[in-house]
């Protein structure tokens, strides 16, 4: 499981002219599901987000946490993060979990960041989405297990 964590000022998902989820400060998270990811996958890396230290203190040192600046979560299905393009010019997805099992792993994941106290908005999963953000720093992690 390969999660893309922005730290947004603001971010939206819209699917054709719909706005389908939309936060303020916080994460805009793409979330890539490998074949065979598993549900403690999932459980790992939401505890990890969720006490990621990427926001500024007042000493202007990446020390808070999504919890302690109030901040929500945008989770956005993303299976081409399973891309792979070590042959020819054309992506091969053959890593990237079939459908209907990613997307069950996508709603746990976000479940579990529920748990830990956090607001999730979401894409639509399978959908054809326009995704817009203010990255703030930028700041940029990539987390993985």
């Amino acid at each position: 499981m390969r999660l893309v964590v922005q730290r947004v000022t603001h971010a939206k998902v819209q699917v054709g002219n719909e706005i389908i989820g939309q936060i303020e400060k916080g994460f805009m998270v793409l979330v890539g599901i490998r074949a065979g990811d598993t549900r403690q996958q999932a459980e790992f890396l939401a505890k990890k987000l969720c006490n990621l230290r990427i926001f500024e203190d007042e000493n202007e040192k990446m020390n808070l946490s999504i919890q302690d600046v109030k901040g929500k979560i945008l989770a956005i299905s993303q299976f081409t993060l399973y891309a792979d393009c070590k042959k020819g010019n054309r992506p091969s997805f053959v890593f990237a979990e079939e459908p209907e099992r990613a997307n069950e792993l996508y709603e746990y994941f976000m479940e579990q960041c529920k748990k830990e106290g956090i607001d999730v908005e979401k894409g639509k999963f399978g959908a054809h989405m326009e995704v817009s953000l203010l990255n703030n720093g930028p700041v940029t992690i990539i987390l993985e297990k």
